[in-house]
């Protein structure tokens, strides 16, 4: 292993050391082209921008365990087999669901810390510090979780890796578009120079202003949102409340051709509804 420098002295390779470090495990192969590789990446990026300190392995493990508790209860109730399977179904997204949530409330916290910890970044730099000393002086003042996002990024350099390749990696732990064009200017700021505190005082203004736009967004279709989300949990809670009402409702339901098609197209219909109505809800919430 070639050796890195820090402070104009080598670091040497110890191989002794390294069954301490921790494998970053990883679902995804190193093509991105097939869709088992695309679904693996998104799991895995997941994992990471959630913020929790679990494995990918150890969330599957948890989707089995609801899996089987949701499955199994519901079965104890009902005792049939079709809502079983369904319930199944349920507890297996159940956690991915949740982990989903928390990516997004974690987002969201690190958008609403973004401007004043660039305006303090633009702070220490107006001192007169250099752009390395800048960054590990916010790292350490800005609270989690954007704080522990940007130690990580000054430990890296702190083991001697440039202030780009420390941050490179910064967008796709966050998954924000402010993070990777604050981690783009000072990128360039490394390269060519220039005012970076103007450049830090515009881009906390900006993502400011988006904030603020975004909050009157969100409140200016509060109900819009609330009526589209209700128009996805109730279908589904109408059929649970009448499995539980009466366990053979749905195999009477099937007995018959009309409502079994009317069934299926209307099962096909409300996932196709449910999928347009989530991506319309992710594009209005991207920031």
């Amino acid at each position: 292993m070639a050796s890195e420098t820090i402070s104009g002295k080598p670091i040497e390779s110890r191989p002794e050391f390294a069954g301490i470090i921790r494998d970053e495990e990883q679902y995804a192969g190193e093509s991105d082209n097939e869709t088992s590789d695309r679904l693996n990446g998104w799991f895995d990026t997941l994992m990471i921008q959630s913020g929790l300190e679990m494995a990918p392995s150890m969330l599957l493990a948890v989707c089995m365990l609801c899996s089987l508790m949701v499955g199994g209860l519901i079965f104890v109730i009902t005792e049939n087999l079709i809502a079983t399977s369904l319930g199944v179904v349920f507890g297996l997204i159940l956690p991915v669901l949740i982990v989903m949530g928390i990516r997004t409330r974690r987002q969201t916290k690190i958008m609403n810390q973004m401007p004043p910890m660039i305006e303090e970044l633009a702070r220490a730099a107006r001192t007169g510090r250099s752009l390395d000393q800048c960054l590990h002086v916010v790292a350490a003042d800005t609270p989690a979780p954007l704080g522990t996002e940007l130690q990580h990024c000054t430990r890296k350099m702190q083991m001697g890796m440039r202030l780009s390749s420390a941050l490179a990696d910064l967008p796709r732990r966050t998954g924000l578009v402010a993070v990777n064009v604050l981690v783009m200017a000072l990128g360039i700021h490394e390269e060519t120079g220039g005012d970076l505190v103007s450049v830090l005082e515009r881009l906390s203004q900006t993502i400011r202003d988006r904030l603020h736009f975004v909050g009157r967004l969100r409140a200016a279709t509060a109900a819009s949102r609330a009526t589209a989300i209700l128009m996805l949990i109730v279908p589904p809670a109408v059929f649970v409340f009448f499995m539980i009402r009466d366990p053979n409702y749905f195999n009477e339901l099937m007995a018959s051709s009309y409502a079994r098609g009317a069934t299926v197209l209307g099962i096909i219909l409300q996932i196709i509804g449910a999928v347009w109505v989530l991506r319309i809800l992710k594009t209005s919430q991207r920031t």
